[in-house]
Parts: C-alpha cells; sequence; structure tokens
C-alpha cells in the first residue's frame, strides 16, 4: 500500500505496442494511478527529452524524478519498490544498469541483464517467493513473453494484406496521429508491415501459416499454468501472467485474437485476467 501520492507515474506509450501494454496490464493490477502521454510513432515529439527512444518510457517521482526504460525493468523495478520499502526507488532502479550489446545484425543495443529479477532481502524474497521453484518459473516465463511471444505478434496481425490493413485501422484509431499522418500511416504501413511481418516470419523461423506457432504458444502457456492453478501465480496473477495477458491483449478486435480464441485453450485463463484486473 502506498501513502496517497506517494509515487507519481507518466508513462510514454505507443496502445498498442506489447510492451507498453504489459506496462500497463502490471500498473493497473497493482491499482496504481499513472498518467498516459501517447507518442506520435512518426514525429516522437513527445520524448524528445530522452537519449532513450523507445516506449515504454515510464518517468516515475517518489521524491526525486526518475527515468525508467524497458517494459520488463519498469516492472521489476516498481514491483521490488512497492514490496521492499527499505531502499529508495532511485536506489532500486540502479540495480538495472544498462550494459551495451551487439545484436547479430550488427546492431549496437542496450540490454539489462538482470531485468527480470526483483531486488529483495532473503526474508522479503521468502515472503513472495515461498518456494525457489515459484521465482524460477516465474522469470523464465517472463523472459519468454519477450523472446518469443512478442515476436508472434506482428507476422500474425499483419498476415494478410486484408488483416493489415485492419491492423493498422486500429492502429491509427488508438494512437496518436494527425489526419494526414493517419491516412498515410493506415495505407502505406499495411502494405510496408505486411512485407515486413514476412521478413520477421523467416528471421524466426515461423512456420508457413503463422498462427500454428501462435496456437502452440499460448496452448504451451495454459499448459504450464495447469489446471490445478487459476493463474501461474496460484490465486492471483504473478509477473509472468500479467506479461503475457499484456502481450496478447493487443491483438484484441482483430482476426488473430479472435482465431486464437477459437483454436486455443487461452480463453478461461484470459477471462480470469481480464476479471482480476479490472477488480
Amino acid at each position: 500500500q502506498l501513502p496517497a501520492g506517494n509515487l507519481q507515474l507518466t508513462l510514454y506509450q505507443y496502445k498498442t505496442c506489447p510492451f507498453c501494454s504489459k506496462v500497463r496490464a502490471f500498473l493497473d493490477y497493482h491499482g496504481l494511478p499513472y498518467e498516459i502521454v501517447e507518442v506520435n510513432p512518426i514525429m516522437r515529439k513527445e520524448i524528445k527529452f530522452s537519449s532513450y527512444r523507445k516506449v515504454p518510457i515510464l518517468l516515475a517521482n517518489a521524491g526525486s524524478p526518475l527515468q525508467l526504460n524497458d517494459s520488463s525493468v519498469i516492472i521489476s523495478a516498481i514491483k521490488t519498490y512497492l514490496i521492499s520499502r527499505r531502499n529508495s526507488l532511485e536506489e532500486i532502479v540502479s540495480y538495472y544498469p544498462p550494459v551495451k550489446t551487439m545484436t547479430e545484425q550488427g546492431k549496437e543495443v542496450l540490454e539489462y541483464e538482470n531485468k527480470y529479477w526483483l531486488m529483495l532481502d532473503e526474508k522479503e524474497t521468502k515472503r513472495v517467493y515461498p518456494v525457489k521453484e515459484v521465482r524460477v518459473e516465474e522469470m523464465k516465463w517472463r523472459k519468454w513473453a519477450d523472446d518469443w511471444l512478442v515476436h508472434l505478434i506482428s507476422p500474425n496481425v499483419y498476415r494478410t494484406p486484408k488483416e493489415a490493413l485492419a491492423s493498422f485501422d486500429y492502429i491509427v484509431r488508438e494512437g496518436k496521429f494527425g489526419t494526414l499522418e493517419g491516412l498515410f500511416a493506415k495505407y502505406v504501413g499495411a502494405v510496408a508491415m505486411f512485407f515486413v511481418s514476412k521478413r520477421l516470419k523467416k528471421r524466426h523461423q515461423l512456420r508457413d501459416d503463422v498462427r500454428e506457432d501462435l496456437y502452440e504458444a499460448v496452448n504451451e502457456w495454459v499448459k504450464a499454468v495447469g489446471k490445478n492453478r487459476l493463474f501461474m501465480g496460484g490465486n492471483q496473477p504473478n509477473l509472468a501472467d500479467l506479461a503475457v495477458y499484456g502481450v496478447l491483449r493487443v491483438m484484441e478486435g482483430l482476426e488473430a485474437f479472435d482465431d486464437m480464441m477459437v483454436h486455443t485453450n487461452i480463453q478461461p485463463w484470459y477471462q480470469r485476467m481480464e476479471e482480476v484486473i479490472e477488480k
């Protein structure tokens, strides 16, 4: 529980970005009030203050202003702060230093090695993770959501020209675009992303019918949760539940989402997640 006004949060996002959706699912579930700044994906003027040019960015003020980057770092740092009141948020964020690494394509990127860890002492760890396996499982599936599940979204929502157009119609409607920008983004973006999705399909070695990869991944998640738990976290969602839900939620209203609901076993878990976040 936070004293009123103790933690002021502003989330810079694209509404349809799965990483931003993960952060919103986390903040909503924990009942943390936050302001949203929708970023124009073409000009990105809203984040010109930042040398980090991706979203989500979370500005947090718990006594002094801080900028948190990377969705998993944001979630781990804020969760640590909620559990452990020994350290300032500033100190907690310092435990997640960015490290420059090179991708296979030779591009320099920032990576956060320990971003799935909550920085807790022994007593706090025992309270949150009564057995070691619980922590290991949560970290494994949070990483899976970032490293695999996210990469199935674009190839599925841009699978055909028709789906690409419907996806961009949704993106323009929900995002922050000027009238001409919106028209340009909708039609040119849909064509571009249709071809990009083919490249992504090849890069991530997906099947010809990318729906099969989506169905398999989603059923793998449902199997991991099992029949004896409401959520992977037991009676309440853990950080893995919130990450998977946040990623899948960006497809709502699109053909890929409807197909997933019909052809996989995800629906009961997904509906429980909706209900518990709403509460």
